[in-house]
Parts: C-alpha cells; sequence; structure tokens
C-alpha cells in the first residue's frame, strides 16, 4: 500500500530539518575539532616541559576564557538579535547588531585587558600552587591579555556569521589560523630557526598570534562586504539597540561569571591534591574536547535554527529543531567518547610520560565520558534557549548544577578526605541536575514567547526582501 500523502510530507520535513541542522553543525564541528586537535598538540608540546607546564597552561587558559566569559553576554545578544532578524528577513537589521556589538564587545575587552595585566600573577596565585608553576601561569595570562581585542572580534563577528546561518567562513578562518597556532607553538616553545625559547610563554604568545590573524581576516571580509552579514551604516550605535542587546546578553554574561567563579572554585578543590590531578585534569578536559566539539556544534546549529524560525513566526519549527539537534548531538558524542575511552591510557602516555599524571587522566576521562549524553543535552538546549533569547534560565541551570551540586560535592568530598577521583566524580552529579532542568524546560513554551515580552520591547519586523549588501543570500531557515 503507498504511503499517505501525510506520512510523504512528514518524512520529506525530517529529511530537510537534518539537512539544515547538519549543513550548519558540520562546519561548526569542523572548526571546533581542529581548534581542539592543535589544542592536544600544543599541550604535547608543552608536556615536554613537564607537569607543572601543563598546569601552568591549564590554569592560564582556564583563567583568560573565565575572564573573557564577559563577551559571552555579547556574543548570547548578538546570536538572539541576529538570528530573529534574520528569520524576519530584515538584514539590515542583522548588520545594524553585528556593528553595535562588535564595538560595545571591544570596549568591554579593552577594559577587561588592564587588570589582566596588571595583575596577572595575584589571579594565578589564587590557586595555592608552587611559586614557579604559578609564575609562568601570570606570564601565560599576561602575554594572552594583550591579544583581548582580536580574540573579542572573532568571537562577535563569528556569532553574527552563525546566527545568520553561515558557518562556513568561520571553518576555514578556524583551519587558516589553526595552522598559524601550531606553527608558532612549535617555534616559540623550542626556540627554533632562530626564534627565542619561551616555553610557557610562547604558547600563549603563539595563541595570541592565531586570534590575530582570525581578526584581520575577519574585518577585511566583513569591510569589504564579502561575508552574509553587512555592515551597519550610520544609525547603528543607538543606545535602544545597546539596551536590546545588553538586555537578552546580560544573563549570559552573569552565567559565564558564575560559571567561572565556580569553575574556579572546583579547580582550586582539585588543586588541593597537588600539581598532577591538576595536570590530569587539564590533558582530560583537552583529550574529551574531541567529543565536545560535536556538542558545541549542534549548539550553534540549535541556536541559529531556533532564532530563525521564531523570527520567521514559527514556534512549531523551532521546537522540532532544537530536539532533532539535541537527539544528533546525544548520538555523536556517545560514539565519539566511547572511541575516546578505548584508547584513553594511549592517548594520555602519548601528551605526558609522568606515570600519575598518566593513571589520574584515564580515570577522568572514564568518569567524564560517560557522561557525555548528559553534557549533550546541557550544550544544545541551552544553546536552543540562548538563541531563542531566554538567557535567564541557562543561569540558573549554571547556578544549580555546577555551583550547587559540583563544587558543592566536591567540598563535602574534600573535607572526608576521599580520593581526588571523587572530586571528578562530582562532574556527573552537575550534568545530571542541569540536563533534567533544561529538558524540562525546553519541554515547555514559555521559551518561545519570552524575547518578545521582555522589557527590551522587541516588535519583530514585517517580512521583506530587503538585502543587507550582500548579493548571494541562502536563508536555510524559513525558505527550506
Amino acid at each position: 500500500m503507498p504511503d499517505s500523502p501525510h506520512k510523504s510530507s512528514r518524512d520529506k520535513s525530517k529529511k530537510k530539518l537534518n539537512l539544515n541542522i547538519w549543513s550548519l553543525a558540520w562546519p561548526a564541528i569542523m572548526s571546533n575539532l581542529l581548534f581542539s586537535i592543535v589544542g592536544i598538540v600544543s599541550i604535547k608540546v608543552v608536556g615536554s616541559l613537564g607537569a607543572e607546564a601543563v598546569a601552568a597552561v591549564t590554569i592560564g587558559h582556564r583563567l583568560f576564557f573565565g575572564i573573557q566569559g564577559i563577551l559571552m553576554a555579547i556574543s548570547a545578544g548578538t546570536t538572539a538579535l541576529v538570528a530573529r532578524a534574520w528569520g524576519a528577513m530584515d538584514y539590515k537589521e542583522a548588520a545594524r547588531v553585528t556593528t553595535v556589538s562588535l564595538w560595545v564587545g571591544n570596549l568591554v575587552t579593552l577594559l577587561l585587558t588592564i587588570p589582566c595585566v596588571i595583575f596577572s600573577y595575584q589571579i594565578a596565585a589564587i590557586f595555592n600552587l608552587d611559586e614557579a608553576t604559578t609564575q609562568e601561569a601570570a606570564d601565560f595570562i599576561r602575554y594572552l591579555s594583550f591579544f583581548n581585542i582580536a580574540f573579542s572580534v572573532n568571537m562577535i563577528l563569528g556569532a553574527a556569521l552563525r546566527a545568520a546561518g553561515d558557518t562556513i567562513t568561520p571553518l576555514w578562518i578556524g583551519v587558516a589560523t589553526n595552522i598559524v597556532n601550531l606553527i608558532f607553538v612549535y617555534l616559540l616553545v623550542y626556540g627554533l630557526y632562530g626564534f627565542p625559547r619561551l616555553e610557557v610563554t610562547g604558547a600563549a604568545i603563539a595563541n595570541g598570534i592565531s586570534f590575530a590573524v582570525a581578526a584581520l581576516m575577519f574585518l577585511y571580509l566583513w569591510y569589504s562586504r564579502r561575508i552574509r552579514v553587512g555592515v551597519g551604516g550610520a544609525g547603528s550605535l543607538t543606545a535602544a539597540r545597546c539596551w536590546q542587546l545588553l538586555h537578552i546578553g546580560y544573563p549570559a554574561g552573569i552565567e559565564q561569571f558564575v560559571f567561572q567563579v565556580g569553575f574556579i572554585a572546583f579547580l582550586w578543590l582539585v588543586a588541593f591534591y597537588g600539581t598532577a590531578p591538576y595536570a590530569a585534569y587539564g590533558l582530560g578536559v583537552q583529550i574529551l574536547s574531541l567529543s565536545f566539539v560535536v556538542g558545541f556544534g549542534f549548539s550553534i546549529a540549535g541556536a541559529t535554527l531556533t532564532g530563525q524560525h521564531l523570527g520567521a513566526r514559527d514556534p512549531i519549527g523551532a521546537r522540532a529543531s532544537g530536539w532533532k539537534a539535541t537527539r544528533l548531538a546525544i548520538g555523536s558524542m556517545m560514539i565519539l567518547s566511547i572511541v575516546i575511552i578505548y584508547f584513553a591510557h594511549e592517548i594520555a602516555r602519548y601528551l605526558i610520560q609522568d606515570e600519575e599524571v598518566v593513571r589520574l587522566t584515564v580515570v577522568f576521562i572514564y568518569i567524564l565520558g560517560f557522561a557525555q549524553p548528559l553534557m549533550a543535552v546541557d550544550f544544545t538546549l541551552g544553546g536552543c534557549l540562548r538563541g531563542a533569547g531566554d538567557t535567564r534560565f541557562p543561569l540558573l541551570t549554571t547556578i544549580t548544577g555546577l555551583v550547587g551540586v559540583r563544587v558543592g560535592m566536591a567540598a563535602i568530598f574534600t573535607l572526608m578526605d576521599f580520593g581526588v577521583e571523587w572530586i571528578y566524580g562530582a562532574l556527573i552529579g552537575d550534568y545530571i541536575v542541569k540536563a533534567i532542568m533544561l529538558a524540562r524546560r525546553f519541554h515547555g513554551s514559555r521559551w518561545q514567547t519570552i524575547f518578545i515580552n521582555s522589557k527590551t520591547r522587541y516588535t519583530m519586523p514585517p517580512p521583506s526582501t530587503t538585502d543587507s549588501g550582500t548579493e548571494h543570500e541562502n536563508r536555510p531557515c524559513h525558505s527550506s
């Protein structure tokens, strides 16, 4: 008996949705995957200097991205506003929002650079590690902070492009800059071909140079109007548009602040057990990042499609996109985590020769590897809610899961003098709570209207065919 027209239509819709999600996710996955591979190679290079060097780079990266977490407030607002405008076919508004976001992001980043440079040692010293490790971490933070604005440009323009459905451009820029990073890591850490041997500081400078190269590429393409999102003209920088951006984004900024404070508190507890457990944590996260990047890719796809569908006044499509992206993320991350767990010992031993660090790294990979399905829910549904403009609920989940559960359990385990393996295990409780909270939130419908009902008084513009200055517009959401 032939399929009914309704079933055939549903099948076509599912295939089209899968195609839309994958077309947005795979470039983001590949871009982040390349970044993770380069990060692993960098850790391998630094690992030859010893566990102290690995611990210093782990601290430096964590604090750098923690301080930069405030940019998440701006990029979250950028994603929501650009995706909404794009879904409503208001391409000029998308360009104006991008321009405002870049100005605000650069100003905030410039202000953040000053304390990072002046108080880098005091910031690194909160982990109470040995003097040599603390000094290396401080140098890492200080030198990388000089490239803060370049990092801001990458983050804001990358977020705007992905919200408009272009994940290809950030991919090939990422490929080019990761190659730059890899080359300079080797040259500056080891002092090859006439370059000075800078060791941990060289790794920081190599990261910074790659950020700068990426920023120059983004800016050239943007100002020459070679990418999808245009440049906002005179009048873009208005108080109303800045208020919209900050009102939507500030919960994401607070979330990142809470996240980083909670993360630092957790790492502070890990540091009680010495340098080896701390280095093992850094190695384990870097190795499992090969799985994390899949979740990040589907998070970007979910946020883009959710925001664009809501901009096109299609809440059913927004919900379907979010759940489908989550299911694909769970399946993909589970497969990758199984492979990583199977080869955990070999990978850890390749990166560092310290037997205790290798042992603890494998333990950490086993623990967090089994939590990958929960992390997939956290990444993807959290991204979908932020893409819809609901940035407050992910903040609540972070406070509850990370601060309340992870740090709370880790503190109890530390006071009870349990082994560091128990501290690592607190991660599972965190992701269980967050996955349940986010799934319940997305199952409801309040997130679909919270953007419009917010104090921004956002009014959805009528559909139009106004172009933003580029001649080739692919509207992957509402036109397909």
